[in-house]
């Protein structure tokens, strides 16, 4: 086994690590074996970074010998090696840390004399498969016991920072809480087997246990709880004995919620759960797992039930936290993500939007074409929302945004030292969006040579990072969109053919504002309710003069340009009736001279007419900007098009922007 290029083992200490916590320590809430939540433990380490490899080792009873109990990546003949590894001074990094009793860092494997000796052998496969760096913590109980180590090889020679540290502490303590849980649970199943004839016996195990125990009749009501139950509830050893039991410590609505449920589980004697509110002595409720474990006697027949229950409180707090802020951020989308774009029931809209059902259950290619503004974006994140790829991530990209000479790095990622200024290894937009869906907007304006990275990626679901040979397999699926004609760009030899047909697997045309006249009442009913709101305003009535204006506009601009008109005229609105300056629409589509045609509208059956009339619009932009491109002035702002899209068709148009500075 070789690990890759070695990189800083920070990034670990951040949310992701949290989450790789946070699981482990459900497994055990679980109740899950140690090995299984020792293996998850560092399998979600080792997932964040491939240049580090995690293990546990388990000390034996008699104190002398470590046995490797989990780490997935150990390579086989290496942990076969160190099986058992003996506790000893100069043992490696977790032999010592085991004697030592305390934290030991083997910066370079190669030339710390810990490796020398009886571990030569294990220095020398160490650094075959390329572990460079060696740390490991001891893992030990409150009262002073090795229970094992936790052990970190790594592929760089290197000290250990503060974060690395934190990573190790918090890893060998989660380890330190399985081990302990494993072992309490065992002594206790261990205690009730030997202690079953001694209730007296049992009663004071029992109350040793940092854990709230009850025990049952066979009918369900308290026969007597432990030290701790009274201690949390207030209540005596009278008062938690009998019927009243559950109705003074659960929370009446959990009480009501799980009645049938533990009726029923009691009726079958087997083992159940559930999760309750229990009352704390200050009156305050928090969340419980409540396990229930039947005994029987000689016959079968169930003579008592055992019931512990473990504080999930925390666990449950976050998971409520987190479904809200997922709620109320999907509510943020929905409400301010474009949202009035799919505002209407039109016909246009109404088949496009039975085209997103029907492909969204795939995971075919989507071209998406429509004029800027018209919403393309939205649709794609329909199409994603809809999909089996709905938990994963939704990656955008805006080729036109991104210098020709980034975009293959931004896209596919890089290695450190590609090229200048890449000062460290990044992982590109692709890798990002591994299992779910990436976006690429504005797909004519990719270059030339990305367009055949990209090829390769729709055939063959791999990807190079720059300055790295090796593929990388990559599981997305791709939605693209462009204003641009993609087969006159074809027929003009700037876009690929093979690239043309691999995208335009699904085409999606989404319909201009204009094809949309039936849905403007309501689109400005909504986008005046969200300004108005937004501006503290109360407005009540729409003129009819400023509904026949809009309906009338041709809206070059689509959805951005009617947003923006309506929220400059609520801002400037001072009664409670909208209405709107006739003065702000300026292309009236009833009034053009010529033919009504936005920059990147496709018309395949008048290519020459489309290049003469997007020449002449450029042109008429730039000569009222005075060659300005960029800024809220400029041309690309009056023609409702990205600056880079209006660059790339200057340049195609052979259009000379310095010459309307003069005027």
């Amino acid at each position: 086994m070789t690990l890759p290029e070695p990189s800083s083992i920070s990034p670990f200490v951040g949310d992701a690590l949290a989450v790789v916590y946070q699981r482990s320590l459900e497994l055990i809430v679980r109740g899950a074996s140690l090995g299984a939540v020792l293996g998850a433990l560092c399998d979600g380490i080792d997932a964040l970074d491939p240049n580090v490899v995690s293990s546990v080792l388990l000390a034996d009873p008699d104190g002398q010998h470590l046995w490797p109990k989990a780490g997935r990546r150990v390579p086989e003949d290496y942990k076969q090696l160190m099986t058992p590894l003996p506790i000893a001074p100069s043992m490696g990094a977790c032999g010592t840390a085991a004697f030592r009793m305390e934290r030991v860092i083997s910066a370079d494997i190669a030339t710390d004399a810990l490796w020398s000796g009886p571990v030569e052998e294990c220095r020398r496969l160490a650094l075959h498969h390329g572990f460079r760096a060696a740390w490991s913590v001891p893992i030990v109980s409150d009262h002073g016991e090795l229970l094992g180590t936790f052990g970190l090889h790594h592929a760089q020679s290197k000290s250990v920072s503060p974060q690395d540290i934190e990573l190790l502490e918090k890893a060998g303590h989660i380890a330190l809480i399985a081990i302990e849980r494993t072992r309490a649970h065992e002594a206790l199943t261990s205690a009730l087997a030997e202690l079953k004839k001694s209730e007296r016996e049992l009663r004071t195990i029992i109350d040793m246990i940092p854990q709230m125990i009850a025990v049952l009749g066979s009918d369900g009501l308290a026969l007597y709880v432990n030290d701790l139950t009274l201690e949390y509830t207030g209540l005596s050893g009278d008062e938690a004995r009998g019927a009243e039991f559950r109705r003074r410590v659960f929370h009446p609505d959990d009480v009501e919620r799980v009645q049938e449920e533990r009726r029923d589980a009691l009726t079958r004697g087997e083992p159940f759960e559930n999760e309750q509110r229990a009352r704390r002595h200050d009156g305050h409720y928090r969340w419980f797992l409540i396990r229930y474990r039947p005994m029987r006697d000689g016959d079968g027949h169930v003579v008592r039930w055992y019931a512990t229950a473990t504080d999930i409180d925390d666990r449950k707090q976050t998971e409520d936290r987190i479904r809200n802020e997922n709620i109320a951020l999907r509510e943020e989308i929905d409400r301010s993500s474009m949202f009035e774009e799919i505002v209407g029931s039109s016909a246009p809209l109404r088949r496009v939007l039975t085209l997103v059902d029907k492909v969204a259950a795939t995971d075919s290619t989507v071209l998406i074409l429509g004029e800027t503004g018209s919403g393309k974006e939205l649709i794609a994140r329909a199409i994603h929302k809809k999909s089996h790829r709905a938990a994963r991530a939704f990656i955008r990209v805006n080729c036109a945004a991104i210098p020709p000479s980034l975009v293959a790095s931004e896209l596919f990622g890089h290695e450190k030292g590609a090229f200048t200024g890449a000062l460290q290894r990044r992982l590109g937009r692709f890798e990002s969006a591994n299992g779910g869906t990436i976006f690429l907007d504005e797909i004519g304006d990719l270059p030339a040579e990305t367009q055949i990275s990209l090829l390769r990626v729709l055939q063959d679901r791999e990807i190079e990072r720059l300055g790295n040979n090796h593929s990388i397999p990559v599981d997305v699926r791709v939605l693209a969109a462009t204003n641009r004609d993609l087969e006159q760009a074809v027929a003009s030899g700037t876009f690929r053919q093979d690239l043309f047909y691999r995208l335009n697997v699904i085409p999606i045309r989404m319909p201009s504002l204009r094809e949309r006249a039936d849905d403007i009442p309501l689109l400005v009913e909504y986008l005046i309710e969200r300004y108005a709101t937004k501006a503290g305003k109360r407005i009540r009535r729409i003129s009819r003069s400023a509904l026949t204006l809009f309906q009338a506009y041709d809206w070059p601009g689509n959805i951005r340009e009617l947003q923006n008109v309506i929220e400059r005229a609520v801002i400037l609105c001072e009664g409670d009736t909208f209405s709107v300056d006739e003065t702000w629409l300026t292309r009236d589509s009833k009034a053009a001279a010529g033919p009504s045609i936005s920059i990147g509208t496709s018309l395949p059956q008048h290519q020459h007419l489309q290049s003469e009339t997007e020449r002449q619009m450029i042109e008429a932009a730039l000569a009222v900007t005075r060659g300005r491109i960029a800024g809220a002035k400029g041309a690309a702002a009056k023609l409702g098009i990205p600056r880079q899209t209006l660059d790339s068709k200057i340049s195609a148009l052979g259009i000379d922007k310095h010459r309307f500075k003069s005027r």
